[in-house]
């Protein structure tokens, strides 16, 4: 596939035209407290895997409006006893679910207690889901699929919903009695590298123990640019959806603009681990720079944080060469 976005040397220095809106951390913050109002009722219940070198459990949590999240919390079989461990916490890729018990052990195969939130409303495509989306935006006109999903107000918009669920993940990964609440890293890849950076800019302020971020060729970044530039993917139904909406772009753009990766990067100060490829026509390479170069912007002091760059790569990104240098990544955070 030819390059059709910015080659490297532009991507470094390529500049997101956004701004943040003014009530962007009071709407946030408004959100987290109602949240919050409901208890999280964390329960993790032991499930059967067959696979003798870890343990699982099928866990639930109070999301948004207090509607119940699954997931899974998986932890090494041979741990030690009375040794909380480091979790990682990864969040799902569009359309796709939790899966079935024993479809990603990684991270626990690997030491950590790892933590996988399903998507509410998602498990129709790739991995299977188990949570529904209660919510009344949930039935309303809306090209198929969930970008425009409730995306007449920010308050009904799909997103808002999911952003609050991938931060009470956290607390809820955070409330196991095996869990070092103080030692979380976020990871996902695509929608779940978007609900990452989004669960770290809510984090911020708001919640301790989130220490690191991993987010695979994120998606959710740079909205305006994103449904101008990708040709696959979930931003298209954007698109698609104003073909016939065709006064809506703006009033959509306004929503939009709450919910964009852009700035919940910018209010991260945690180390990051972005990585991005150079030929990925569904998360376009200026949409992860321009989320990546503004990385912590707003943050007190300027996290740390690598790009790892897969040049002749389309969305599938780095794969398994990625994950063993997110394992070295990890490991050297932990032991520095």
């Amino acid at each position: 596939m030819p390059q059709f976005d910015l080659p490297l040397e532009k991507l470094r220095t390529f500049s997101a035209a956004l701004t943040a809106p003014e009530d962007f951390d009071s709407f946030w913050d408004d959100t987290i407290a109602e949240a919050r109002e409901f208890p999280l009722k964390a329960n993790f219940t032991p499930v059967e895997n067959m696979l003798s070198v870890i343990d699982s459990f099928d866990a639930t949590f109070a999301g948004f409006d207090g509607a119940p999240i699954k997931g899974w919390l998986h932890l090494p079989a041979n741990r030690t006893t009375g040794r909380k461990l480091p979790v990682v916490v990864q969040y799902i890729g569009y359309s796709g679910g939790r899966g079935l018990v024993q479809q990603d052990t990684s991270w626990a195969q690997a030491g950590y207690a790892h933590f996988i939130m399903d998507s509410r409303g998602q498990g129709y495509g790739g991995l299977l889901g188990d949570t529904p989306d209660p919510h009344p935006s949930a039935g309303e006109v809306a090209h198929p699929g969930l970008m425009t999903r409730g995306i007449s107000s920010r308050e009904g918009y799909y997103y808002r919903r999911l952003y609050v669920d991938a931060f009470r993940a956290i607390e809820a990964a955070q409330s196991h009695e095996e869990v070092d609440e103080s030692t979380v890293i976020l990871t996902g890849v695509s929608q779940g590298g978007g609900l990452a950076i989004a669960a770290a800019g809510l984090a911020a302020g708001r919640l301790d123990g989130v220490v690191a971020l991993m987010p695979d060729v994120p998606f959710l970044q740079d909205f305006p640019r994103s449904i101008d530039v990708a040709v696959r993917g979930p931003y298209p139904e954007i698109a698609a959806f104003l073909k016939r909406h065709r006064t809506d772009y703006e009033p959509f753009l306004e929503v939009l603009n709450y919910f964009d990766g852009v700035h919940f990067a910018a209010r991260t100060s945690v180390p990051a681990l972005y990585s991005c490829a150079g030929q990925d026509d569904v998360c376009p390479p200026t949409t992860v720079f321009g989320s990546y170069n503004g990385y912590g912007s707003s943050a007190a002091q300027p996290p740390a944080k690598e790009m790892a760059y897969y040049r002749f790569n389309n969305h599938e990104g780095g794969q398994e060469h990625h994950w063993l240098r997110q394992l070295h990544y990890v490991a050297d955070l932990l032991a520095g």
